[in-house]
Formats: C-alpha cells, structure tokens, sequence
C-alpha cells in the first residue's frame, strides 16, 4: 500500500503516445496508461503534428482517472508531477504540460518539466536498477541518436550526436518507400529478418569519432528502389538494417575503448530491435561491460520514465522549470 507522498506522476506527450504513470522512488512502476495513436497517422505515413496535439487533450483526463483509480490513490496526495517539456511536438509538448500545470495547481503538488531525453536515460531502471556507473549509453529514438559517457547518474557527457536524420527517422522513412505502414520500425526489422542482404549500404562517419549522419544512408536506399523497383522488398530491408547496426556497433565500441565503462545501455524506441539487442549483447561481452537495456515495455516514449526521471529532480532539490520546448541543448539534460 502507498502512502502520502510515495509517487510521483509522470505525463509524456512529446509526440504520438500520451502516456501517464505512477512511479515510486524505487521505479517500480504502480500503474500506467499509454494511449497510441497508431490509426490517426497510419494514412500519413508519419505523426500529422495537429492531429496528434488534438489527441493528446481528447486522452489526457481519462488517462489521469485511470491511472489514479488503478492505484487507488488521489491527486493530492502525490509527491509531485514530472511532465515532458521537450524536445518535441510543439503542439503535444503544450496539451501535455497545461494538462500538468492545471493538475498541480488543482492538487497543490510540485511540477517539474523534465526533458525526455533525460527520461529515456533513466528508462534502463524502471523496475529494477541495472545500470552501474561508470556507463556508456547509446540512444537510438525517431527523434535523437547519441552516445553519452554517464560517470555517475547526474555527470552526463555528451560524446557525440546525429548531424541529420537520427536513425529512427530514417527506419520510419525507408519504411515509408516500401509501404510498409506506420510506425516502420518494427514493421522493417521484421522484413529484415526474412531478408539477405544483396547490396550494400553506405555507412556514414563510420571511421569518424561519434558523431552520426543518417540521412545519405536514407537516401540512397530511396535511389536503389528507384533504380531496381523489383528488388525483393526484404532484401533491402535487411541491408538497410546491417548499415545502421553497423555504424551503431562500431562507434560504440569505439567510444567504449576511449571511455572504458561497467554498463552499456541502449535507451529509445530502437532499443526494442531484436537486431540491435542481439548485436549489442556480443559488443558488450566483447568489451567487458554489462548490457543493459529497459524492458520492451518501457523502450517507447512513456509515462514512467519521465516519473523516475522527475524523481530526479526531488533529490537534488533541482528548480520546477516549467516551459514546453521543441528542442534542449542535449547538455541540459
């Protein structure tokens, strides 16, 4: 049974999902809501930004009711509300942290505006702590794609980042040429496993420090469907695949070398490939470091990763920044 100031709510709704938990200090997850809007943008071929903030403020109450009723607790008695402030969607950055301000001035509770980069970081220990510092982290997200060396939990330095499309983006875009439906994440990791890979794909910066570049990658497997329309739809997906886990892979490894580290986590949407947990598993025992990986359930964009990240914010006594942002120097964090 929880008590008077054992939970924090968390409330993501950077992009498509509006998600809301309750979360102990522990990051045992009490109760949760998500609610997808899968069949809003599937005719889009992508997240339509209007459609999607609409959506938000349609789901945000019933969502709130609900986790509070499946925790059997009330507003007012939590400790506090973490809410996504950015980066992301301007419009559901705004439904979700005027739902959350609201709520805070109604409850008298805290409100923090927690990044969500910083929530994906803190995902790895929901449920249960695995990470142990020192760690290399690698996020991999439709929106972001970089590597951070973590000294302890709150020294977050940034070792380099995507200069373009971040790998998620391009999944979801090579996605998008072949049909394949929204979200194309998952939809092309399970193409490519039935797939071998005939061609192969440019591998961007491979030998270049940290930094990443998806789009060429994009791009030229845009010009390889055009100029070979009948190519086995499988096949490329399955090069395509090899290219990113390549340049992932390689970069890490070579980060862990330079920053030698006991953890080597993977947070973000991609962090749920079967591929690259599969890949990243032999790098980590390669390199001596332990893989840690969030739950399946909790890699997407959540409301429990932002809770435990605005947990955070109680310890360390951190300032109640409230103020919905499309986008947050990665060194804020």
């Amino acid at each position: 049974m929880t008590g008077k100031g054992d939970l924090i709510l968390g409330i993501e709704t950077s992009c498509d999902d509006t998600s809301l938990a309750l979360v102990d200090e522990g990051g045992h997850v009490i109760s949760e809501k998500t609610i997808n809007q899968f069949d809003i943008h599937s005719g889009y071929g992508g997240v339509y930004p209007e459609l999607a903030s609409r959506a938000h403020v349609h789901a945000l109450l019933p969502a709130v009711r609900s986790v509070l009723d499946d925790a059997q607790v009330e507003g007012p008695d939590l400790r506090a509300i973490g809410v996504t402030r950015g980066p992301g969607l301007i419009g559901s950055l705004l439904a979700g942290v005027n739902f959350a301000a609201g709520l805070a001035a109604g409850w008298n509770v805290p409100i923090y505006g927690v990044n969500h980069l910083r929530g994906h970081l803190r995902s790895v220990d929901l449920e249960e702590r695995r990470l142990t510092y020192p760690a290399l982290v690698l996020l991999v997200s439709g929106g972001h794609t970089f590597l951070a060396y973590l000294k302890e939990q709150q020294s977050i330095e940034l070792l380099g980042s995507t200069r373009d499309d971040s790998v998620g983006e391009s999944y979801d875009k090579v996605a998008r040429m072949m049909d394949l439906g929204f979200p194309g994440g998952p939809a092309v990791d399970k193409l490519a496993k039935t797939g071998t890979p005939q061609v192969r794909f440019p591998r961007p910066l491979i030998k270049e420090g940290f930094e990443f570049s998806f789009s060429g990658l994009k791009s030229s497997v845009a010009r390889h469907l055009k100029q070979n329309p009948d190519e086995n739809h499988a096949d490329v997906c399955a090069a395509f695949v090899e290219a990113c886990i390549e340049v992932l892979m390689t970069k890490s490894r070579r980060a862990l070398r330079q920053y030698p580290s006991k953890s080597f986590a993977i947070v973000g949407g991609v962090a749920a490939s079967p591929q690259i947990r599969q890949e990243a598993l032999q790098l980590a025992q390669e390199e001596g470091a332990i893989l840690c990986l969030p739950p399946l359930k909790w890699a997407a964009d959540n409301g429990a990763m932002i809770a435990l990240a605005a947990w955070d914010y109680v310890r360390n006594d951190w300032p109640q920044t409230l103020k919905a942002e499309t986008r947050i120097p990665i060194s804020q964090i």
